[in-house]
C-alpha cells in the first residue's frame, strides 16, 4: 500500500506542466509608399500605456533615426518606457516612430566634394529628400494617424546625428526637442560648423531643447582625421553663441563610452536634462 501511495505522490510531481504561449507585442508596423524617396518605407510604432483612440488624450511624438527592431527600437522605446512611469517622471508618455533604415549613408548625409568620400560611400548625399520625407509625408501621416501633441523629439546618432544637425541648422522647426549623439560632423569637411545659424536663430522665437551628447572616440576616419569630441563641442559653442534665451543647450561628454556604446546612456542623459 505504501508503494501505491509514493508512486501516486511521484505521479503528481512529475507530470509535465502544459503552458499556453502568446506573442509579446511591443508596438505596431506601419510602411509608406514614399513619392519623395520613390520607395515603400517602413516605421515601427511604439503606443505609451493607457493609450486609447475613443479618450481625449494627446502624446508627445518620439522621431528615432535608425529605428528598426535589430537597430535601436526597442531599447530606446523601453527606455521611454521608464522615463515616463510615474515614479521616475523624466519624460510624458509618449508616441515613439522608429524609422527603419534603407540606407542610412544616402539618406543622413548631404552631397560631399571630398572624393574619397564619394568613392567609399558611393550612395551618399540624399539628405534633403530624406528631410522632405519627413516633413512632408512621415509627419503628416504620424500626425493623421495617431493622438499626437505639437511636441517632437529628433534622436540620431552618428551619421543620424549628422542628419539631426542638418535638420536643426536648416529647418529647425521641424523639432522642438533634439537629442544629437556622437555627430559624424566630419562629412564634407564638416561643412555643417560653418553653415549659417540664421534660419536656427529665426526659429528661437519659440522654445527649443537642444542635447549634444559625444563619448571617447578618437579620430574620424579618412585622409584628413578630426576629433569627434571636438567638433561636438564645437556645434555646443556654435549653438550658444546665438545667445538666445528660448534656446536650452546640454552639452554632455561621457568618456566612459564609446562611438557603439554610447546611445542609450546619452539619450537616458538627455531626458534627465530636458526634465530639469
Amino acid at each position: 500500500m505504501k508503494l501505491i501511495c509514493l508512486s501516486l505522490f511521484g505521479l503528481l510531481f512529475c507530470a509535465p506542466v502544459f503552458s499556453q504561449s502568446k506573442p509579446f507585442v511591443l508596438g505596431l508596423i506601419e510602411e509608406l509608399n514614399s513619392s519623395i524617396l520613390s520607395e515603400k518605407r517602413t516605421v515601427n510604432i511604439y503606443l505609451p500605456d493607457g493609450y486609447n483612440e475613443k479618450d481625449t488624450t494627446h502624446y508627445p511624438v518620439i522621431y528615432l533615426l535608425d529605428g528598426a527592431a535589430d537597430e535601436d527600437f526597442i531599447h530606446i522605446s523601453g527606455l521611454v518606457q521608464f522615463s515616463s512611469f510615474e515614479w521616475v517622471n523624466r519624460v510624458p508618455k509618449s508616441i515613439v516612430v522608429g524609422i527603419t533604415s534603407a540606407d542610412r549613408r544616402r539618406d543622413f548625409t548631404s552631397a560631399t566634394k571630398v572624393e574619397e568620400q564619394r568613392k567609399n560611400f558611393p550612395s551618399s548625399g540624399g539628405s534633403q529628400f530624406f528631410i522632405d520625407f519627413l516633413e512632408k509625408e512621415l509627419q503628416p501621416f504620424i500626425q493623421k494617424k495617431f493622438k499626437t501633441t505639437a511636441s517632437k523629439t529628433l534622436i540620431g546618432q552618428s551619421f543620424g546625428g549628422l542628419l539631426a544637425t542638418e535638420i536643426l541648422l536648416k529647418r529647425p522647426g521641424l523639432f522642438n526637442r533634439y537629442i544629437i549623439v556622437s555627430p559624424s560632423l566630419w562629412w564634407n569637411n564638416a561643412d555643417l560648423l560653418n553653415y549659417p545659424v540664421n534660419a536656427l536663430q529665426a526659429a528661437a522665437k519659440n522654445p527649443l531643447s537642444i542635447y549634444i551628447g559625444v563619448g571617447k572616440e578618437g579620430l574620424t576616419p579618412g585622409q584628413n582625421p578630426r576629433v569627434m569630441e571636438v567638433d561636438a563641442n564645437l556645434l555646443a559653442e556654435k549653438i550658444k553663441a546665438i545667445r538666445a534665451s528660448q534656446i536650452r543647450l546640454y552639452f554632455d561628454y561621457l568618456p566612459a563610452e564609446n562611438h557603439g556604446s554610447i546611445l542609450h546612456q546619452a539619450v537616458s542623459n538627455a531626458f534627465i536634462s530636458f526634465a530639469h
